[in-house]
């Protein structure tokens, strides 16, 4: 069999894990595809994706086009006679680029497919209350993350577990299920298993509104968004007070379940401690951030900042 020779495409830190593991395995990589600079920030200044940083400090070629159908890009890729494509993080490839390589392209996908195919698996895993996801390698077709699966590995989502805490454990499994299955490629070893499912519970992009909180909503719920969405991009809510309204994105929070008689929104503080009341208990907020401010623990807030008795979260 022909040594293994890839094309890896990725842009996220997510995939510079999977990078990563490939050069310490040794393994040939022949080029990193990965998305423009672009600008950035305040200042709007030039930024690389993690990916392409990754691969100039590790010498690696790499390409970064605009469009990927794009004649010049095919033939780039086609004078790098790699003969295996792997992608992490990535876009969806035309079918002039997946079906190039004599092995195959295939994709690491964060969730157990076919469950959770789409842009947002860790965040929706959580949002929805699982206790189970995991990574799954499979190779490309001409749909979205619906391709015959080579591998996969199951990974228990904590009770209390946040997004942060969880897409690192994923990125650390995935990078080293991307290993192992360059290893059954290279082996001749792949037995793959078709994706079945009737009604598989999909993962859409995560917008702005879908962030937003609830808190006609229950307890669970309330607090599975909340933790599915930290750190980033965070769940967020409009406060309500004398002064008039704000928006604030919260982070970490815990629940409290017992009876009560607020208006759910209602804020109750201490100079310790801030709790909203919802349907059958209380989520308790430990860090926050007010539209303008930087992001802090209650305890600060609330050492220069008063709640009124008509404050709600709304």
């Amino acid at each position: 069999m022909r040594p293994i020779r890839i094309v890896f495409m990725g842009t996220p830190d997510f995939a510079v894990a999977s990078l990563d593991a490939l050069l310490k395995a040794n393994y040939n990589v022949a080029a990193v595809v990965t998305a423009p600079d672009k600008p950035a920030g305040r200042g709007q200044k030039i930024h690389s994706s993690s990916v392409k940083k990754y691969a100039v400090k590790n010498g690696l070629k790499v390409l970064q086009p605009t469009k990927l159908k794009d004649a010049v890009f095919v033939q780039e890729l086609k004078d790098l006679q790699a003969n295996l494509f792997i992608v992490v993080a990535f876009r969806m490839l035309p079918e002039v680029v997946w079906k190039m390589p004599l092995f195959g392209t295939f994709n690491l996908h964060a969730s157990l497919l076919p469950d959770y195919r789409g842009a947002a698996p860790i965040n929706w895993a959580i949002i929805n209350g699982e206790t189970r996801t995991g990574v799954s390698t499979f190779f490309i077709d001409h749909t979205i993350d619906t391709g015959h699966i080579i591998q996969q590995e199951a990974l228990n989502i904590g009770e209390d577990e946040i997004l942060g805490t969880l897409y690192n454990r994923l990125m650390i499994a995935g990078s080293q299920l991307v290993v192992s299955t360059v290893k059954l490629i290279e082996k001749n070893q792949v037995r793959t298993l078709a994706q079945v499912a009737q009604y598989p519970k999909l993962a859409p992009k995560i917008f702005p509104d879908t962030c937003q909180i609830n808190w006609q909503d229950s307890i669970d719920n309330i607090y599975n968004l909340i933790r599915g969405l930290n750190p980033y991009p965070a769940a967020w809510t409009s406060l309500h007070d004398d002064t008039g309204t704000t928006t604030v994105k919260i982070f970490d929070v815990s629940k409290a379940t017992e009876n009560h008689d607020h208006p759910t929104g209602t804020i109750l503080s201490t100079k310790k401690s801030l709790r909203v009341a919802v349907k059958g208990g209380y989520i308790e907020i430990h860090h926050l951030q007010l539209a303008g401010k930087r992001k802090m623990s209650s305890r600060d807030l609330l050492n220069g900042h008063t709640f009124s008795e008509k404050s709600m979260f709304r």
